[in-house]
This record gives C-alpha cells, sequence and structure tokens, in this order.
C-alpha cells in the first residue's frame, strides 16, 4: 500500500469509524504530552519514565490503526 492509499484510507476511516477516531484522538494527546516532555532541559526520573511509557502506548495505539487500516482495505478490495 502507498502512502497516497493510506492517507485516503485514514481519513475516510476518520470519518466513519469511531473506534479510528479515538485511537488518533488518543495518539495526538500521546504526541502532544512527548512534545512537552521533550522541550524539559532536565526531565525528572518520573519524567523521563512517563516519556518512555506514552512512547510505547503511542506505538500500540499506531500498531492498532494500522490493523484497523489494513482490515479496511482488504474489505474494500475484496
Amino acid at each position: 500500500m502507498d502512502i497516497t492509499t493510506v492517507e485516503s484510507l485514514k481519513e475516510e476511516l476518520l470519518k466513519e469509524n469511531q473506534i479510528f477516531r479515538e485511537l488518533a484522538q488518543k495518539h495526538q494527546n500521546y504526541e502532544r504530552r512527548l512534545t512537552e516532555l521533550a522541550e524539559l532541559t532536565y526531565p525528572n526520573e518520573e519524567e523521563l519514565l512517563e516519556e518512555s511509557v506514552l512512547k510505547k502506548k503511542k506505538l500500540a495505539v499506531k500498531d492498532e490503526m494500522y490493523a484497523i487500516i489494513n482490515e479496511y482495505s482488504n474489505k474494500v478490495s475484496h
């Protein structure tokens, strides 16, 4: 699947699929917080741990989103 196909499927799923929208929102929230943490000059241990946990959660959400994209793509193409 090329990038334009993936992007168009994402747009379609954002309109039609509540679960996908919720996952996209979570992904954005994690990204926003990770940006805040990355801007800290001297993060403490708690913030470093939070950053590590958020990166894993963000990746898990992204994996779920791509699983939905693949599933939807297979339904559309068949």
